[in-house]
């Protein structure tokens, strides 16, 4: 009988195998429309690329990770019950962040979820993410230098598809933490070969210094602070539109899929927009990502990389997979790391999947209308539920509001739960259009605070735009 360390060592030996087999490692785009010719499979070779995979991670997850070996026995499944996609759909049910959040609180700091121990992170550790916990106990995830080429491979073939060439350079205006879309996109940058103006740690009126004095092409930040640096420089007389900057690299917040906001960037900047989508959990490298077409009007989308995460669509109460065209949450499982590939993850964004091919030559699966309304995010408001990006849109509709708002959401000492939208406008009349264009997207009323622009603060990773105070 093979002793249990062998058989985890044997098992994570084969699953590097296969990813290494897959792979298409380099620092230079296979053609000016592709990074890689992965992007142009054909789905059935996409489809039997992920049987491949997910017939290898099985067993290498039950040998390496105590979390999934529990699982396994709990359900009364071997790893060789997981041969096929259609064997993980139809007998795998998705894995929650409770049951992460459950894990990681009796198995502290590192949680057993993962397939990176003390060894490989000694041998071979590159960096540590953690999610933000503003849902739960935070999940520290662990990858080595083996997962990075693939962080970097993925994220280099989201930023060719958005635009980026030879002869840009880049400004992340971000102060890098644990923002795993800002490491992301940085080492992409590097594989590709493209210089780097470092802005972390510098105020905002120094980092329109330093576009104006080094051109760079591309801005690398979150929506929400794309808008505030704009009107940094629009007080400081500089209009942005006539800047270097003609490609703006946004992630950790929703954008094309929120009207209205893709639109002010797009119109304020002069430039397009290179959506970068991602979740700690199992996409830390580029989940989705934009093309020429995505943007070009009509409904806004991100492609998908399916020959390295398989994605799917359930209902959002009783969590069965819906068909294809049919709006749900996300169910996303990873297979493009030694350290963290995870089983039919709920990431919980609402979207549509569509795989009908793009006319930029993809043919991997579309999230259309993007990624908008986390589940994590709704709001139930006197049993009224909607989501903040309905609000953003409202406050985007009225002419001459500020790129920041609040949502405030509190309950009377008679029980009342009340939600109140703050602003910034010149106009205390706004009030009433903002009102009213709250209603009409989420029949519910509400209560309007006009404050003076640049009133509400600003951040440079994840804008906290919902205060809820009902238990407080």
């Amino acid at each position: 009988m093979t002793h249990p360390s062998n058989r985890a060592e044997v098992t994570r030996r084969r699953w590097k195998d296969v990813l290494e087999t897959h792979a298409d490692v380099r620092n230079a785009p296979v053609s000016d429309r592709f990074w890689s010719e992965q992007d142009t499979w054909s789905r059935d070779h996409i489809r039997a690329v992920q049987d491949q995979k997910v017939a290898s991670v099985a067993p290498f997850l039950y040998e390496n990770s105590a979390f999934y070996r529990a699982r396994f026995d709990r359900l009364g499944m071997a790893p060789t019950d997981l041969a096929s996609v259609d064997d993980l759909i139809a007998k795998w049910p998705v894995i929650t962040k409770q049951e992460m959040m459950d894990d990681v609180t009796a198995n502290p700091p590192y949680g057993t979820y993962t397939a990176c121990g003390d060894a490989e992170w000694a041998d071979r550790g590159w960096m540590l993410f953690s999610s933000s916990g503003t849902t739960g106990v935070p999940r520290v995830f662990r990858y080595t230098h083996f997962d990075r080429q693939f962080w970097e491979q993925a994220n280099a073939r989201a930023l060719h598809s958005g635009g980026l060439r030879k002869g840009d350079s880049a400004l992340p205006l971000v102060g890098f933490g644990p923002h795993v879309f800002a490491w992301g996109a940085q080492y992409a940058l590097a594989a590709m070969g493209l210089p780097v103006i470092p802005g972390g740690g510098l105020d905002s009126k120094a980092r329109v210094d330093l576009i104006q004095r080094f051109n760079p092409s591309t801005l690398v930040c979150t929506p929400s602070y794309a808008l505030y640096i704009a009107s940094v420089m629009e007080d400081l007389g500089i209009d942005p539109a006539a800047s270097s900057v003609k490609t703006l690299v946004i992630g950790g917040e929703a954008a094309s899929g929120v009207e209205g906001t893709g639109d002010r960037l797009k119109n304020l900047w002069g430039a397009k927009i290179a959506e970068f989508y991602g979740c700690t959990e199992v996409s830390p490298h580029c989940g989705g990502y934009s093309c020429a077409e995505s943007q070009s009007g009509g409904v806004p989308f991100m492609h998908l990389m399916e020959d390295i995460q398989i994605w799917e669509t359930v209902d959002a109460e009783t969590l069965v997979p819906l068909n294809e065209g049919e709006r749900g949450l996300t169910v996303c499982t990873n297979l493009c790391s030694e350290t963290s590939p995870h089983l039919r993850f709920l990431v919980g964004d609402y979207t549509m999947l569509d795989s009908t091919p793009c006319p930029c030559g993809r043919n991997h699966l579309k999230a259309m209308g993007c990624m908008t309304g986390r589940a994590d995010d709704l709001i139930n408001l006197r049993g009224i539920k909607f989501f903040p990006v309905q609000i953003e849109e409202a406050v985007r509709s009225v002419p001459g509001t500020g790129d920041e708002f609040q949502i405030r959401l509190s309950r009377t000492d008679s029980g009342l739960d009340t939600l109140t939208v703050v602003v910034e406008h010149t106009d205390p009349g706004a009030a009433a259009q903002v009102a009213a264009a709250v209603r009409s997207r989420c029949e519910v009323r509400c209560d309007v605070d006009v404050v003076a622009p640049k009133t509400l603060p600003k951040s440079e990773m994840k804008a906290k735009r919902v205060f809820d105070e009902r238990n407080m």
